[in-house]
């Protein structure tokens, strides 16, 4: 039995208001706007805090960059892999928003959902567009929303490229607002913004510098993630945050749920300490809002749902990858120099069958180097085969005919793909987003979360995604790759969302459309696992915007 360890004095066990588990767009928000409300708030992210110009950059950094801590490795990037699909998810102080590419798009008005769809893929959702445009609006002013401010310029040359190819096809183009801070009017990339140090880190913001980094962590404070929006309000409020904190079993007390978390000292970096069990520390609140993400959230509540009797049966069900597809325009003159803006400066919208369109719907981005798109090329064959691909390839084998334990996890494993990053210049990523179908299930399996998932149901959406980024590589003069691991019908996704998903009653849902976990109050869930289909758009801002609603509903008197 690990040892339990309190935060109050003469060995009490400390009581606060709220215990927000994560620190992305779900949780930062609720923390905010808890503590704004004079609620005592304990944020616990198990990721460490990372101030301007702590990002790594250099490959043998980067190669430590990976959140495995039973493995000494508590980095950024947690990478998750199952049978048929792989993700990337943040570990951080500030989720997802650390690595994410700065989109701000609202959920198609139309595609608010709710009917059966295909056996398995029911999506049903219990909130409309119009509930949610007070929060949209909300988030937007708080994110920074802007636009790209180089639309006709050489500055960004892929944002003309993609523009170009879209006339040329007839396609809807356009520039997404963007969670950026840029020049003022007559200044520079680069320059320090004014009256910017008042943040949880103390750090001087620097202006955008268009160095396309916005997916390895902005360096110069450029990006209004969201330690510097939202989460350094909810410090100035009076709310704590602990790093390194990873909570691992939570249960109902008299008066709100016990938390029981453990620490990943930063003197334990580089020590390999299997994954024995930990001391325990613990908090007692009288709400608990979830925000670990798609993947931690749903995990907690397998993990442990024998603390939490009459969980609904829907728990781990309308998983989905919000249709991402990865793909790359090869040897194109127009796509040099993509790493040059932010990483996304441009989306061509392809309607659905709900607003016009033939088959669902789906946005293409461009992306940029460098970025998580380099090293997942690199690594996934499109420059070759290599002796860290074929060293990877066995290594997984030969855990697999040894039969060692399942994982989840590998980012150990992946640590030791990273390239030096040379095949980046002069390609362009092309970033797929949309309606596939939310027909996934997670579950645990010894101990592991797994994923039951397969693309067959939404083949032909995949396939009119493909086909419209080969079509953007012809009007460019370029060669179109697919992310290689999509001929094994694989699916990298940055975007995972569903498993504890959103309805109107516990037969078909988790939570509630507030958020609030059925049969169990005080027990919230902020983050993209309640999706109960795809966002379609970058869902950051949808998350954010829900998790507004949710604890603005929280904070409501009782009745």
């Amino acid at each position: 039995m690990a040892r339990v360890s309190g935060h109050g004095q003469d060995g009490a066990v400390r009581w606060v208001d709220a215990v927000v588990v994560g620190s992305g767009f779900g949780g930062a928000v609720a923390a905010c706007r808890l503590a704004e409300a004079g609620r005592s708030v304990c944020v616990l992210e198990r990721g460490k805090t990372y101030p301007p110009g702590s990002f790594p950059r250099r490959p043998d950094e980067m190669a430590r960059n990976f959140w495995d801590p039973s493995e000494g490795m508590q980095g950024l990037f947690d990478i998750w892999s199952f049978r048929r699909l792989e993700s990337i998810v943040a570990s951080g102080v500030g989720g997802g928003s650390l690595i994410y590419a700065n989109v701000m798009l609202r959920k198609d008005e139309r595609w608010f959902v709710r009917d059966t769809g295909p056996a398995g893929g029911f999506e049903s959702w219990p909130v409309t567009r119009e509930d949610l445009e007070p929060w949209y609006d909300r988030a937007e002013k708080m994110l920074g929303a802007t636009g790209n401010p180089y639309p006709h310029t050489d500055r960004t040359p892929k944002t003309q490229a993609m523009r170009k190819a879209a006339g040329q096809l007839g396609m809807d183009w356009f520039r997404p607002p963007l969670a950026v801070t840029f020049h003022a009017e007559g200044g520079r990339p680069g320059d320090a913004v004014p009256d910017s140090s008042d943040n949880l880190h103390g750090a001087q913001r620097q202006s955008c510098r268009l160095c396309g980094e916005c997916d390895f962590g902005c360096n110069f404070g450029a990006k209004n993630s969201l330690d510097f929006t939202y989460l350094s309000a909810a410090v100035r409020a009076g709310a704590e945050i602990h790093d390194r904190s990873e909570v691992k079993e939570f249960f109902p007390v008299d008066g709100g749920y016990e938390v029981r978390y453990v620490r990943h000292h930063a003197e334990n970096e580089g020590i390999r300490r299997g994954s024995g069990r930990q001391p325990r520390h613990v908090l007692r609140c009288r709400s608990l809002i979830l925000g670990a993400g798609t993947f931690g959230s749903t995990y907690l509540l397998l993990r442990n749902r024998d603390s939490l009797p009459n969980l609904s049966s829907a728990l781990g069900t309308r998983f989905c990858g919000n249709g991402d597809l990865l793909g790359l325009v090869l040897e194109s003159p127009d796509t040099l120099n993509a790493s040059t803006g932010p990483v996304i400066t441009s989306t061509i919208r392809v309607p659905d069958t709900l607003d016009g369109g033939n088959g669902r719907g789906y946005y293409i981005q461009d992306g940029g180097f460098p970025g998580f798109v380099d090293w997942i090329a690199e690594t996934g064959g499109v420059i070759g085969p290599s002796k860290r691909i074929a060293k990877f390839a066995m290594e997984r084998l030969m855990h697999k005919l040894a039969g060692g334990p399942r994982q989840s996890q590998i980012g150990t494993q992946i640590a030791g793909l990273v390239g030096d990053g040379r095949f980046s210049s002069g390609a362009l990523p092309l970033l797929g987003m949309g309606r596939d179908v939310p027909d996934g299930r997670l579950r645990l399996e010894q101990g592991l979360l797994e994923l039951d998932w397969c693309d067959d149901t939404s083949r032909d959406y995949f396939a009119r995604v493909e086909a419209s980024m080969a079509a953007i590589a012809e009007q460019l003069g370029g060669r179109f790759v697919i992310n290689p691991t999509r001929h094994m019908h694989r699916i990298i996704s940055p975007h995972p969302l569903g498993g504890v998903p959103m309805a109107t009653d516990p037969e078909h849902g988790v939570v509630d459309a507030y958020g609030e976990v059925f049969g169990h109050p005080g027990l919230y869930v902020v983050d993209g696992s309640v999706m109960p289909g795809p966002v379609g758009a970058n869902p950051s801002l949808t998350i954010a915007a829900l998790s507004e609603r949710f604890t603005d509903h929280l904070l409501e008197p009782a009745a």
